[in-house]
C-alpha cells in the first residue's frame, strides 16, 4: 500500500508551476487524473534531465565549445535542475518528510 492511499486528501506538489512561477498543488488521494497526469510528466522531466546530463557531458568534453553554447547549457541545465528539485520536493512531501515546500 503506497503513501498516498493510506493518507486520502494530502497535497501534492505538482511539477509544473502557475502564475509567476508559483507552486501548483492538488489535493489527492493519489488515484486520479491529475496525479496521473503528474506521474508522467515526472517521468518525461526525469529522462529529459538524463538526456541533457549527457549532451552537457559531451559539450563540456569538446574544447572548442563556445561562450553562447556554455550560457545556452548552462540555461537547460538551471531548468532542469528546478523540475528535478521540484519532483524531489513533491516526493518527500508524499513519504512524509515536510520540510520542503506546501501549502
Amino acid at each position: 500500500m503506497s503513501v498516498e492511499e493510506r493518507e486520502p486528501g494530502h497535497f501534492r506538489l505538482l511539477p509544473w508551476t502557475g502564475e509567476q512561477g508559483k507552486p501548483c498543488y492538488v489535493l489527492t488521494d493519489g488515484s486520479g487524473h491529475v496525479s496521473r497526469v503528474a506521474d508522467t510528466i515526472e517521468v518525461v522531466q526525469l529522462g529529459m534531465a538524463e538526456d541533457l546530463l549527457g549532451h552537457a557531458a559531451a559539450l563540456l568534453a569538446d574544447r572548442t565549445t563556445g561562450n553562447v553554447e556554455l550560457h545556452s547549457l548552462a540555461s537547460r541545465l538551471t531548468e532542469s535542475l528546478r523540475d528535478v528539485k521540484r519532483i524531489a520536493d513533491s516526493r518527500a512531501m508524499r513519504l512524509g518528510d515536510r520540510g520542503g515546500e506546501h501549502p
